[in-house]
């Protein structure tokens, strides 16, 4: 009887931790940030938001900008305007691109340099229609351009 106890534990924690990795509601892809010259003070992070249900990308932080915020791009008379919006609806199964002349998280108060071939950490704060929230770690290469695929 012992015998089996082993096994039943192991098949357990196994179907415990497939639960918990299937429970993201939100999956990232092509992230990255464009590189800065030196002394420069702002940037912008760029990629594709894929979430299961309906959610809202609600704040984004970065330990390289002391503020990072979700931007709106789009031409009202003519003129290129960029605002900040309060959050990013994420409709169920549709992917969002955060791109240039876009949506986007705009990089302000940056720390140091950002130089191509380095990384930047984002954090992504999300809130679905129940109010709960998750938290995503991005690694995102700097770069010049949009990377390559």
């Amino acid at each position: 009887m012992k015998n089996h106890q082993i096994p039943l534990a192991l098949l357990a924690a196994c179907l415990t931790m497939a639960t918990s990795v299937s429970h993201a509601e939100v999956v990232v892809t092509g992230a990255w940030v464009r590189a800065t010259v030196p002394n420069q003070q702002a940037t912008g992070a760029f990629m594709q938001l894929l979430s299961k249900t309906d959610t809202t990308l609600v704040s984004a932080r970065s330990d390289i900008a002391g503020v990072v915020e979700v931007h709106e791009m789009k031409m009202e008379n003519d003129v290129m305007r960029m605002r900040a919006v309060d959050g990013l609806k994420l409709p169920a199964n549709q992917p969002v691109e955060l791109k240039s002349g876009g949506y986007h998280l705009m990089m302000m108060d940056l720390k140091k340099q950002l130089k191509a071939g380095r990384e930047a950490q984002i954090t992504l704060t999300f809130k679905n229609a129940n109010g709960e929230s998750e938290t995503t770690y991005v690694h995102a290469p700097v770069a010049l351009t949009k990377p390559k695929r």
